[in-house]
């Protein structure tokens, strides 16, 4: 996939319409990142650096914001599957909206 809108329009409608609420949500909070693709996966970059990576699967939404912002939000991710720079937030349950906005902000002031 070249880009972040081919990489969304390939997925079935229901995880489609997951990433554009997670799309929409970073560039209303971000409003200057740029879209990229990484990995094969959408991001967002910020001054020229990874924001986050994004990217719907078959039984989780995942988020990768590094190991560091991982180790921030241990807390609040303690519930979540998690690997050294990914979060696994399943799809039978609600998107953490407010989590999710949380580990943005908290990337972007770790960019700026």
């Amino acid at each position: 996939m070249k880009t972040v809108d081919e990489f969304i329009s390939s997925l079935p409608k229901e995880k489609q319409e997951i990433m554009q609420r997670v799309r929409e949500l970073i560039k209303k909070e971000v409003p200057e990142a740029e879209e990229a693709m990484g990995y094969g996966v959408p991001a967002f970059k910020l001054n020229g650096k990874y924001l986050v990576y994004y990217a719907v699967f078959k039984e989780h939404f995942g988020l990768y914001p590094t190991p560091e912002t991982i180790e921030f939000f241990k807390d609040e991710l303690k519930d979540y599957k998690q690997s050294k720079g990914a979060v696994q937030f399943p799809l039978a349950k609600p998107l953490p909206m407010e989590l999710i906005k949380k580990i943005v902000k908290y990337r972007e002031e770790k960019i700026k």
